[in-house]
């Protein structure tokens, strides 16, 4: 009930952004008589900003045409490499440099909320040095019922697929979310002496043990017993997308607890927003609009699939415990012996805390010490290990040649 409700506000607003936008454009458009009034400026800001809170948030296009290689631009195309019902691989591939032999890099994004383009700005740096392929997670309400539903154990399941698919001169990134799956995908891979093993895995950020530095996620996740999540939670897509009738966690309540989090940050950016506009700071109001535009897309999540990594990752906490089965069989990181590993965290990550990514290292203890490596990056946050200044100039620098150790 609570998504039809969801679903009639937004038919409700539809109409007002739409109008604001035109009010919007009517004072601030050069073409416009009424932009040259006493208080266009003012009057265009408040309904631009109007606009933008009331209007709906589309998934955002990747935006990465060209990469600069050895001085020269070259041009990138976005290729659907396997087309899987609540994932499709994308590979971007760099126009006329297939004789370079860079490492190929498969990034798993996290199916947490936002979309796969969370990572762009990784992307980005990544593609210079690399060929990369990534995950791009499907909004569970495009889905249809037909499908099936969408485990924990089936995200492990997708990450093997893809690397079997790629091959064994893989090198694999997980941010935040899927360094928990990865791991046991690749400890599955290596109690079976898979030869489509990685070369070396890159953890970033992620729930490895969340018992480590427990963050206000964490503590959101223990202090609720798992019926109240299935019960208050869990909604059904309604009847105008293909997915209707699938159980999921819609992005709607995702969106409204990630601005819960930092309630009076978000009002404060709103703010300078509109103060920006005012003064005609575009590139002040352009990053905003760049961020929200990205923070403010969101996807449903499969039911099944959060509430098992609620239970699982959260709760019991059953991939540091040594309880997590997938499918029967045991995940057990310690048989993975010839994959280096790299952790990476972030000093003032409130999402995934000190010690939580870096957990991995002690539970790969059948990978040599010289083949285990750690970074902390000083005074970064959670997005910023993967986006921004560090990420371009010191995280992924090290990153790029700690997986060329290994090439």
């Amino acid at each position: 009930m609570l998504y039809q409700l969801h679903e009639l506000q937004r038919a409700f607003l539809t109409p007002l952004a739409a109008f604001t936008d035109v009010g919007s454009q009517l004072f601030s458009n050069p073409y416009s008589p009424w932009a040259y009034t006493p208080v266009s400026r003012q009057l265009a800001a408040g309904y631009e900003l109007m606009h933008r809170i009331g209007k709906e948030y589309e998934k955002p296009a990747w935006g990465l045409p060209v990469t600069e290689i050895d001085g020269k631009q070259v041009k990138v195309v976005e290729k659907i490499a396997v087309d899987k019902p609540f994932c499709r691989l994308v590979h971007f591939e760099r126009q006329g440099v297939s004789k370079r032999k860079d490492p190929q890099v498969l990034l798993v994004a996290p199916l947490s909320g936002h979309h796969a383009t969370l990572l762009r700005d990784t992307v980005r740096a990544l593609l210079p040095r690399h060929d990369v392929y990534v995950t791009d997670w499907v909004d569970a309400r495009m889905v249809p019922l037909s499908e099936g539903p969408f485990h924990l154990n089936d995200y492990v399941r997708y990450v093997q697929d893809f690397l079997r698919f790629l091959g064994a001169d893989t090198h694999v990134i997980s941010v935040c979310q899927p360094t928990v799956p990865v791991l046991a995908a690749i400890s599955l891979m290596a109690s079976q002496d898979d030869p489509c093993q990685p070369r070396s895995m890159v953890m970033m950020g992620g729930p490895i043990d969340p018992r480590k530095s427990p963050t206000q996620v964490n503590n959101l996740a223990t202090e609720k017993p798992y019926s109240w999540f299935e019960n208050q939670l869990i909604h059904r897509v309604p009847g105008r997308y293909p997915g209707a009738g699938r159980p999921v966690y819609p992005g709607f309540l995702q969106h409204a607890g990630f601005v819960a989090m930092n309630p009076d940050r978000h009002l404060k950016s709103h703010y300078d927003f509109y103060q920006d506009l005012v003064r005609g700071d575009d590139s002040d109001a352009e990053a905003h609009r760049r961020f929200y535009d990205e923070y403010n897309a969101v996807l449903d999540m499969a039911a099944e699939f959060y509430l098992d990594t609620i239970k699982m990752v959260f709760q019991e906490y059953q991939l540091p415990k040594g309880k997590w089965k997938v499918d029967g069989q045991l995940v057990k990181p310690a048989d993975i012996k010839r994959v280096a590993l790299m952790t990476v965290e972030g000093e003032l990550d409130d999402i995934s805390g000190l010690g939580q990514t870096r957990a991995a290292l002690d539970l790969c203890s059948g990978i040599p010490a010289d083949r285990k490596t750690h970074y902390t990056a000083q005074k970064c946050g959670h997005y910023g290990i993967f986006s921004g200044r560090r990420w371009r100039e010191i995280i992924c620098p090290k990153i790029a040649d700690f997986i060329r150790q290994y090439a």
